[in-house]
């Protein structure tokens, strides 16, 4: 991207950030999830007849002792979730002065160390064309991410993105944590596919939905000649009057209502986030007002 979108300063503000948030993300996140399967945690859950040949440290010598009869004591399992954040790298999302491409890189830094503080394993992704590139595959704790963390400087924000074409071959785990879309959703390509596929893996599916302050709220008029921000080789010119700025916001809200909708008809989550916005107002702001943060 030509500079630091992750600086030192930026981690600092995150760590802040973390600090504010901390009783607030467990139902976002928190590797110390408790299934209804039966193993090691010190949490009890139920006793069942002794079988020979069973842990005899089990045993629940209390309970033999007033019933005369072996049980066994059953703990809940603690399974530690695997939070998977995808971020589109297509040209759209270095449009204009790139804000889309540092917001997306932002938020993904900032919701993985969110994850690894709540002992989730991370692992983040760049989908570029029709392929999920690995970025950070698999990290648990603060100090993997540290070490990993210069990763986000190195992405590229260039071509098209296929997100379901990208997503529906891979691994994406089964019922294990949440995953995470970054992207500006500003395509023609079907992004609906993937959103079945995560959801049907029973994720907790939460799709990010960036965009500039410019293509929120346009404010140009008169004689312009656009480029298609992933095909430089389409452009046409037209007179923008406040006819087409009045088409164009339609057009924009059918867009974003349309994953909305989707989202919402499959209990995923949705945001739409401003690229201009600090992180701060997306985690404090956005992200509550939605019912992700609590």
């Amino acid at each position: 991207m030509g500079k630091f979108v992750i600086d030192e300063a930026f981690l600092q503000q995150v760590e802040t950030l973390q600090m504010l948030v901390k009783n607030n993300v467990a139902g976002m996140f928190g590797g110390n999830h408790q299934t209804k399967s039966f193993g090691s945690s010190c949490e009890f859950s139920d006793y069942r007849d002794y079988i020979p040949g069973d842990d005899i440290t089990k045993i629940d010598w209390n309970a033999y002792a007033r019933f005369d009869k072996l049980y066994l004591k059953l703990y809940l399992d603690e399974r530690q979730m695997h939070t998977r954040i995808y971020i589109d790298a297509s040209r759209s999302m270095d449009y204009g002065k790139g804000g889309k491409a540092e917001q997306a890189l932002k938020i993904a830094a900032t919701l993985a160390y969110l994850a690894v503080c709540e002992m989730d394993k991370v692992s983040v992704y760049i989908i570029r064309g029709k392929e999920v590139e690995e970025l950070i595959s698999g990290i648990v704790g603060r100090e993997a991410f540290i070490n990993s963390v210069h990763k986000f400087n190195e992405v590229e924000f260039f071509g098209d993105s296929y997100i379901s074409e990208a997503i529906l071959p891979e691994k994406v785990g089964y019922g294990d944590g949440m995953s995470i879309i970054i992207s500006d959703f500003l395509t023609e390509n079907n992004y609906e596919e993937a959103i079945d596929y995560l959801v049907d893996k029973r994720r907790h599916v939460l799709c990010m939905q960036i965009l500039s302050r410019e293509e929120l709220n346009p404010i140009i008029r008169g004689k312009v000649h656009f480029f298609d921000s992933e095909d430089i080789q389409r452009t046409y010119r037209k007179h923008i009057d406040r006819e087409i700025i009045k088409a164009y916001k339609k057009a924009l809200e059918y867009a974003t209502g349309r994953i909305r909708n989707y989202c919402m008809a499959r209990n995923a989550d949705y945001l739409l986030l401003s690229a201009e916005a600090s992180v701060g107002e997306v985690l404090f702001g956005e992200m509550v007002d939605m019912g992700v943060l609590k």
